[in-house]
């Protein structure tokens, strides 16, 4: 009798964050192999809290629904930019310690990406614009409709940074975005 072959291929699931103040976008993916799969993304609305600590705590409550939720191999965030405004920056940094805390909580292991690092891997283009970023996202995750908000595409974007950073083979480098405008003319203005 022969042996059935087990599938030794486990599933990932990696947590996205786009940490902000105003609104935070969050993305969920699945990798299988080389199979990426879009499980969910979206945005918290944060400029409806009337002070920084409630802000802190939606996102926070948030995050660990989200864990819970998908229960998450891991979680990439978004390093904050280094602004002008310091208060700005303060304020992120604390967004993205939340973010960070909720994940430690569950005892997920973290890793950050620069912004131009995450623009980069998903695109060729350490400086390619939001909308490039999720016009690629939309080809490499099968997304029908572009988001009102791209913060939940840069969220996404920072999940599958964080596969190919891991070595997942099917690097977006491989497929730059000369390749996807040649393939993709009606989505690109």
């Amino acid at each position: 009798m022969a042996k059935l072959e087990k599938n030794t291929q486990s599933e990932q699931i990696i947590l996205g964050l786009d940490p902000g103040t105003s609104v935070m976008g969050y993305g969920l993916i699945s990798v299988k192999g080389q199979q990426l799969k879009l499980l969910q993304f979206g945005v918290i609305h944060l400029s409806k809290y009337s002070t920084h600590e409630l802000k802190l705590k939606k996102i926070f409550d948030r995050v660990i629904s989200l864990i819970d939720d998908f229960n998450p191999d891991e979680v990439a965030l978004e390093a904050p930019f280094y602004g002008k405004n310091v208060q700005s920056m303060l304020k992120l940094g604390r967004a993205q310690g939340v973010s960070m805390a909720a994940a430690l909580s569950r005892e997920i292991p973290i890793t950050e990406y620069a912004p131009k690092k995450v623009k980069q891997s998903v695109t060729s283009n350490g400086n390619a614009s939001k909308e490039q970023v999720a016009n690629m996202l939309m080809t490499l995750l099968k997304i029908k409709e572009m988001p009102k908000l791209l913060d939940a595409t840069d969220a996404l974007a920072v999940a599958v940074c964080h596969h190919f950073q891991k070595g997942g083979s099917e690097k977006a480098g491989a497929k730059s975005w000369k390749a996807f405008v040649g393939e993709n003319p009606g989505r690109v203005k």
